[in-house]
């Protein structure tokens, strides 16, 4: 039988508590009750992390290529091994189906895999010489200490891609995972140990969010912070590593536009945005929400779109047959409530749910609002929950001015029957990301990150490793 576990701390090969003896509930989503309990490190846990995590890097950057990912072969393996007595532990704090926690754990080892081959392809370059008794090499090596600072919402998704990819270059890292999700990040820092990852070279804490990433991230010792978070404490994060001279990896919000034409594939339309605007009961920084539909099937989307809605299991995720459990927090519920009265205060039209179910657990019904106009909040702001805006176009032109509107640029979706649409849309939409005709985002041999006010850098795809090496020059003469 499963059980969820207290959390401690993992500091220089060591499960231990916090030195001041301090914790932290945390909250079972569905329920409201307090599961368990996790470790809050303070300054002198984190003295102790960046001492570890310093003595770890002179041992990981000195290990092979072709041994490190062994060892991270070996940790996929474990997380397949364990997926079952994982995925408990994420849907109990989380609070997605079990399902969608299977699928994240058993996404993670494809990442972990994806990065150990990666490990073996970190090549520099010889550059032709003027003298043919030069030669000039451009080497690469891992950058030093890492510390990555990760979000609730997909607690092993999350962690893994850093973690990964600092472990493929031969850098340690110092890992603050979310406190509102502990067991299941800290269960991928097992498997790790467990498959021989030395003492150091992995590290794992929890406690206040601000405390810890001020204090790593302006210690000498850390030299690249990886965030993926809000876009207001992005922008801080950043502030704060380029004062100190450190390498930054800034994963942020975003607000997806869906463009939808005309010619699209309307069945395949709506089944694609619905299983992915209600994953995970909306809260994913990629998740499709301002719809733009073409006025000539606006009318047929929007039903359709509304039946898939209503037509979702809403329940605790560790029942059969749900499609969405509740809301990762108590925060979410008011957050949801101001956004759709302010949307229908400006005008918009509530189609779908809107309300709370019950009063035991943070559920929220799965939502459709139409005819938002621009000067509502949830319009410039990301909702981060189960809330889709549907608002229709006419010419192409205006859907393009819309999904460009804002400052952020991280995921796009469009649907179209046209080659020529299709190519026009790679070139004019601004974000990082763009998926035409199917959901193909976050796969871990693809590139995964943002543009503007969304963020930099890439956690996916060959060039993910990049940020986790510095490029030497190397010249000799013989």
């Amino acid at each position: 039988m499963h059980t969820y576990p207290n959390v401690q701390l993992f500091i220089n090969g060591t499960w231990r508590d916090a030195i001041a003896g301090e914790t932290i509930p945390v909250i079972d989503p569905a329920t409201e009750e307090v599961i368990g309990k996790i470790a809050h490190s303070r300054k002198a846990d984190l003295d102790l992390a960046l001492e570890a995590v310093e003595k770890g890097f002179k041992v990981w950057r000195d290990t092979s290529p072709l041994d490190r990912s062994k060892v991270m072969r070996s940790a996929a393996d474990i997380m397949r091994s364990r997926v079952d007595h994982i995925a408990y532990m994420m849907t109990r704090e989380q609070g997605k189906p079990l399902a969608q926690s299977k699928t994240e754990i058993l996404g993670a080892a494809d990442t972990i895999d994806w990065f150990a081959e990666e490990a073996r392809r970190a090549y520099g370059q010889i550059i032709p010489a003027r003298s043919s008794a030069v030669t000039q090499l451009a080497i690469k090596v891992p950058v030093g200490p890492i510390a990555a600072f990760t979000p609730w919402n997909f607690p092993i998704n999350q962690v893994v891609r850093k973690l990964s990819a600092a472990l493929a270059t031969g850098c340690s890292i110092i890992v603050k995972a979310p406190e509102e999700t502990p067991a299941s990040p800290a269960e991928l820092i097992r498997a790790f140990a467990d498959a021989g990852v030395p003492a150091g070279v992995v590290n794992l804490v929890y406690g206040t969010p601000a405390e810890i990433s001020e204090y790593l991230t302006a210690s000498p010792v850390i030299r690249k912070i990886s965030f993926t978070g809000s876009t207001p404490v992005g922008k801080h994060l950043a502030a704060l590593a380029g004062r100190h001279m450190k390498r930054a990896t800034m994963e942020l919000g975003g607000h997806a536009p869906v463009m939808i034409f005309n010619d699209a594939d309307l069945d395949k339309a709506i089944e694609v945005t619905a299983a992915a605007k209600f994953r995970n009961a909306g809260q994913v920084c990629v998740a499709p929400t301002r719809f733009l539909v073409q006025d000539g099937i606006a009318d047929k989307f929007t039903e359709g779109f509304i039946r898939a809605a209503q037509a979702l299991k809403i329940g605790n995720g560790l029942e059969d047959g749900v499609n969405m459990g509740p809301l990762a927090n108590e925060r979410r519920i008011p957050a949801m409530e101001d956004m759709l009265h302010d949307a229908v205060s400006n005008g918009a039209e509530l189609k779908t749910g809107g309300k709370r179910i019950g009063n035991k657990g943070y559920f929220f019904e799965p939502t459709v609002i139409t005819d938002v106009p621009t000067s509502a909040k949830i319009m410039n702001d990301e909702p981060f929950g189960p809330i889709a805006i549907v608002n229709r176009f006419s010419e192409y032109e205006h859907a393009i001015a819309e999904a460009n509107r804002l400052p952020f640029g991280l995921a796009s979706y469009a649907f179209t029957g046209s080659v020529r649409t299709a190519h026009l849309l790679g070139r004019n939409v601004e974000a990082g990301m763009l998926t035409i005709n199917h959901n193909g985002l976050a796969l871990p041999e693809v590139p995964f990150g943002g543009i503007k006010d969304s963020g930099y850098g890439t956690e996916g795809g060959s060039e993910a490793i990049e940020a986790y090496l510095e490029t030497r020059f190397v010249s000799q003469m013989s």
